[in-house]
């Protein structure tokens, strides 16, 4: 296996979003949630750059707790939660 380049990929370089299904860039990675980082950056970039020394480096240990510091929630309780926002802003209730 190739080592890991040290810095952050190139503009041009996509992977696929573990949560969105399609092909992004490092910089939507870095700002998805709400201009700080994805829960999921350092699982889904860990393969071609070392993203967790180059966050610790980029976040104040304040962001670092409020992106990572955190227990996930479970998929489920996530889908559940998005399901009930558009019920809400539709108006529907079942």
């Amino acid at each position: 296996m190739q080592k890991p380049e040290r810095i952050p990929p190139e503009d041009d370089f996509k992977i696929r979003c573990r949560k969105l299904g399609h092909l992004i860039y490092f910089l939507y990675c870095r700002r998805e949630n709400s201009g700080l980082p994805c829960t999921k950056i350092i699982d889904c970039w860990y393969e071609y750059f070392p993203v967790e020394e180059f966050l610790r480096v980029e976040l104040t240990e304040a962001e670092w707790r409020e992106v990572f510091g955190k227990p996930q929630k479970p998929k489920v309780l996530s889908l559940v939660e998005l399901i009930e926002q558009a019920q809400r802003k539709t108006g529907k209730r079942e």
